[in-house]
């Protein structure tokens, strides 16, 4: 499917995962503090990009190291104040990042793929309309929030393995951005 398919406009909103998508993922750890935060190359430009073409952007994260004590709550918002500064920085915006800071199978699980974060932001955003939504991540769970919400989904291509098929896979955000804007 072409991404010209969508009839994508400036009415429409952005879901990013965040590690693996916007910064680069430690495989079998976390990022527990702005030092480790590492942008993927070429992601800010993207984030530019994509932010001046979609109505609205947020980051939906599942962050269990905060639920298994490796960081706290106010770590992760550092982290995510930095992140949000640098993208502004270089002109573009983050509309509001949620994140699910909760272990796997916790009784009030917010994790993705479950749809609390996207109920959370449209309850704030009620323009958001899901079929007029992109998600934008690199794991199956991403994949499946987008689904189980009714958005299109994107595939970033990692060392992730591949259960559930997105609507469409690239390699970076990047190639999103120019795919959108060519």
């Amino acid at each position: 499917m072409s991404v010209k398919d969508w009839d994508l406009d400036h009415t429409w909103t952005l879901f990013l995962d965040r590690d693996g998508v916007i910064n680069e993922r430690v495989f079998g750890g976390y990022i527990t503090k702005v030092e480790d935060f590492q942008f993927i190359p070429q992601t800010l430009e993207a984030i530019r990009k994509l932010t001046d073409f979609f109505h609205l952007t947020f980051v939906v994260t599942n962050q269990q190291g905060v639920g298994k004590g490796l960081m706290t709550e106010r770590n992760l918002l550092e982290i995510h104040a930095y992140m949000c500064n640098e993208i502004r920085r270089e002109g573009g915006r983050i509309t509001k990042c949620y994140f699910a800071p909760n272990l796997r199978d916790a009784e009030d699980d917010m994790r993705k793929p479950g749809p609390v974060m996207g109920e959370l932001a449209k309850m704030e955003f009620p323009e958001i309309d899901f079929k007029r939504c992109v998600m934008i991540g690199d794991t199956d769970s991403d994949i499946l929030f987008g689904k189980n919400l009714g958005m299109k989904t994107v595939r970033i291509k990692t060392e992730e393995p591949i259960g559930i098929e997105a609507d469409m896979t690239v390699e970076s955000l990047n190639e999103f951005a120019k795919k959108i804007l060519a």
